[in-house]
């Protein structure tokens, strides 16, 4: 509950007043419901009794049947405004809550980053954050709106009927639905976590087929990938169906309880004015509360049902979310060297070591060279520097500054890193780039392309706007890799970390991909993990480890 907790707590911090609104108009509509159904036993009952005494010629109709227009009109104009507001305010924070979970996952610890496919982020962003609107629409609101309505409803039948109605009423009702929502939610919770991970299944199996068809069909696999697909479907819509078994019970033990409070009110209505207690209409009234007041608990047998789907997606996205911007920790000179003093590096996700007692410079314009035997730790080293793998001893600082003391906007402004896998998304040349200058110049779009030697591609295709397709489809690896090798050199880094550039190219293109990547960042410092005698050639120093 701490998770669903945190969840409401952001909803509630970014739309406090809507949902305050919100709130007290769920409490309105249920009390005016409440009011509207005594009001209108008593008037019929108070009627009947006038008119048999023979006094119904000087009974007030007008006043009560006013009242009961007024509640009637009035419930219903509540109940308009209460859906607005908290569906509205619900849906606007559901929005902040994607946007800080896409923050989340984007500055997410690097081993934590690597394991996240696509169709998990998918989910997340969707499923997760749609499971929990009903945090405050289907939990904490009516709940809260609920109890507030019985107590006051408790206070009213004390007051115009007898203690003894308004405490069953308010016991049978408090006491009933706590019980039934307990006995539910201990056999739901499970369920519905179970029906919410077999939709993620299949949801991620199904964009799994879909994004790699081609790639399955070769191997022959497209037929049992289409089958584990259809599994997941299945197991998901059997328990959807036991799911909405217990709900249908848990609507029918609802509505048993409140046949129950109902009758036990009209059966002490009725015991009472046989010893003269209370009037006829009052017991009416009384009765015909108590049916109203099952509206208080009927919302929670939803909450019941979805409990266990909205805490496994609030424990998902509290994990992943991000916090609210800072203030930038400290400042550093960007323009100094980078600085590795006595670093040890550990292999990644493990107590192996890897790196001991490293120490080297790279001064701003040189080029640094790492060479080393497969596996001697170059590329945990880029990370470390990047910041993206803890260090187990020792220092690495750029422009004086340790890099965990950076503010991490600034880090990745003045540091930029080329892996050896990066991504591309389905859209355009141009659109690729643009992720990393959003208001770059065609003009300079063309003078990154020209560096890695991509222009004469993209000029025979259809320029800038030339398709690319999900992870650099349409492309093969090697233009794929020089693509992101511009965006990377369109964030201008004062620091720029290469983990073999010129993979999978022959040696003139590597050599003139090199010269460009000089060309267009002629002050950088330029420390890249290679193997190849072309980039150890191109550097001005080459460290072995």
């Amino acid at each position: 509950m701490t998770d669903l907790w945190t969840i409401f707590r952001i909803i509630a911090r970014e739309q406090r007043v809507a949902l305050r609104r919100g709130a007290v108009l769920s409490f309105v509509v249920l009390a005016m419901g409440a009011a509207l159904l005594g009001l209108s036993g008593w008037f019929i009952t108070a009627a009947a009794t006038a008119g048999l005494a023979g006094a119904g010629a000087v009974f007030d109709v007008f006043r009560p049947s006013a009242g009961v227009r007024f509640l009637a009109l009035g419930r219903a104009a509540a109940r308009y405004g209460e859906r607005i507001l908290t569906h509205d305010a619900t849906l606007r924070a559901l929005e902040v809550l994607r946007v800080r979970l896409l923050g989340g996952l984007m500055v997410a610890p690097y081993p934590r980053m690597i394991r996240i496919r696509g169709a998990q982020a998918l989910n997340r962003l969707t499923a997760d954050i749609d499971a929990l609107d009903g945090v405050s629409l289907r939990l904490v609101l009516p709940i809260v709106a609920g109890f507030l309505a019985q107590i006051v409803a408790f206070l009213m039948i004390l007051w115009l009927v007898t203690l003894q109605i308004a405490l069953w009423i308010f016991v049978g009702y408090i006491v009933g639905a706590a019980v039934i929502f307990w006995r539910t939610t201990r056999r739901t919770a499970r369920l519905s976590r179970r029906a919410e991970a077999a939709a993620q299944a299949f949801r991620t199996r199904l964009i799994d087929l879909i994004g790699a068809r081609r790639d399955l069909a070769v191997q022959g696999q497209l037929v049992v990938q289409t089958d584990s697909v259809l599994d997941a479907d299945t197991r998901r819509l059997a328990l959807q169906i036991q799911q909405d078994r217990y709900d249908r019970f848990a609507g029918g033990a609802f509505q048993m309880l409140g046949t129950v409070v109902a009758g036990g009110a009209l059966w002490l209505g009725i015991t009472l004015v046989q010893s003269g207690h209370i009037a006829p209409p009052f017991a009416a009234l009384g009765f015909f509360a108590a049916l109203a007041l099952l509206e208080t608990i009927m919302p929670l047998r939803r909450a019941a049902s979805d409990l266990g789907r909205m805490q496994e997606a609030a424990r998902r996205v509290s994990r992943d979310i991000a916090a609210p911007p800072s203030e930038p920790i400290a400042r550093a000179d960007s323009e100094g060297a980078l600085d590795v003093t006595d670093a040890a590096i550990n292999r990644p996700m493990s107590d192996a070591s890897i790196l001991n007692n490293l120490n080297f410079t790279v001064a701003k314009g040189e080029t640094v060279a790492l060479t080393g035997a497969s596996g001697s730790g170059k590329s945990t080293l880029l990370l470390s520097i990047a910041g993206l793998h803890p260090l187990a001893a020792g220092q690495i600082a750029l422009g004086g500054l340790a890099i965990p003391d950076w503010d991490e906007n600034a880090l990745r402004t003045h540091i930029a890193l080329l892996p050896q896998r990066s991504a591309l998304m389905r859209g355009t040349v141009a659109g690729a780039l643009r992720l990393a200058a959003p208001h770059a110049s065609n003009a300079m779009l063309w003078k990154v392309l020209e560096a890695v030697q991509l222009a004469k591609l993209c000029k025979k295709r259809d320029g800038l706007d030339t398709k690319t397709g999900a992870r650099g489809d349409g492309l093969s690896g090697g233009e794929a890799r020089r693509l992101v090798l511009a965006r990377v050199l369109l964030r201008r880094p004062n620091l720029l970390l290469l983990d073999e550039p010129t993979e999978g190219l022959d040696s003139d293109t590597a050599k003139s991909v090199l010269d460009g990547v000089r060309l267009i960042l002629p002050d950088a410092a330029i420390l890249m993990a290679s193997h190849r005698d072309i980039e150890t050639q191109f550097a001005d120093r080459v460290i072995e480890l």
